[in-house]
């Protein structure tokens, strides 16, 4: 039925806390540049800004550009001669945030066990990150880059969850059809979406988020133990 399932990373493959994630983020991100004179509220209303200009992209620059652009109209034209940084920030001390996030040991042998019953794997995780988040975020989930076909970040990607267009992107990207899609997530608002454009749909409710508090009654549901007998049938116990 299906040829390609896109998985969510943060609270799916992923299991975390969002807001304590975040808390911790914006702490490690501040130590490590405050003595290059960023100050920490600044900067925490900096990249907040940059997230929501690259959630609001309509697709005329790729989220990275646009992220830089807001941020460097907040904190000036530094920022740019800086992003080594950053960049330095997500090689190393990013990976310090593991300790904030949960383990799910069954992410990764479900992984392996959809690919190797043949189905392409694409991580659909929120572009806002660049490419060496997603890959640490990744291994603290116990995942493969070479398990997926295409990841997305913010260097790759011109739109954000829950736009639609996001998933219409992947689509092209992979070359794959929407009917033969299904998306897993554990986000209603943002995951859901991807139903928009007709795209199949599995809310993984581990780690739910539901902050409209929509019906969800309507979606095939439940943990990584329903999401394989959904896509493969009963399980042998």
């Amino acid at each position: 039925m299906w040829k390609t399932i896109l998985f969510d990373l943060d609270g799916t493959l992923l299991p975390m806390d969002q807001e304590a994630f975040t808390r911790a983020y914006f702490n490690a991100l501040s130590t490590k540049l405050a003595p290059y004179g960023y100050d920490p509220s600044e900067l925490t209303g900096g990249i907040w800004a940059g997230t929501a200009a690259m959630v609001k992209n309509t697709g005329a620059h790729y989220n990275e550009e646009v992220f830089w652009a807001t941020f460097s109209r907040l904190l000036g034209e530094k920022v740019y001669a800086d992003k080594p940084l950053f960049d330095e920030f997500y090689q190393e001390e990013f990976n310090h945030l593991k300790g904030i996030c949960g383990y799910a040991p069954q992410a990764g042998p479900t992984i392996k066990k959809l690919k190797g019953q043949g189905y392409a794997l694409a991580l659909a995780s929120n572009p806002v990150f660049p490419m060496q988040a997603q890959k640490n975020r990744m291994r603290w989930a116990g995942v493969e880059e070479d398990d997926f076909i295409w990841v997305t970040s913010y260097e790759n990607s011109r739109y954000c969850k829950p736009n639609p267009r996001y998933y219409g992107e992947i689509l092209e990207r992979i070359g794959c059809r929407p009917q033969e899609c299904l998306m897993v997530g554990n986000d209603v608002a943002e995951d859901m979406a991807a139903g928009a454009i007709g795209i199949s749909t599995f809310l993984f409710t581990d780690n739910l988020i539901n902050k409209n508090k929509e019906d969800i009654s309507c979606y095939p549901q439940g943990g990584f133990g329903q999401l394989l007998q959904f896509i493969c049938g009963p399980q042998p116990h």
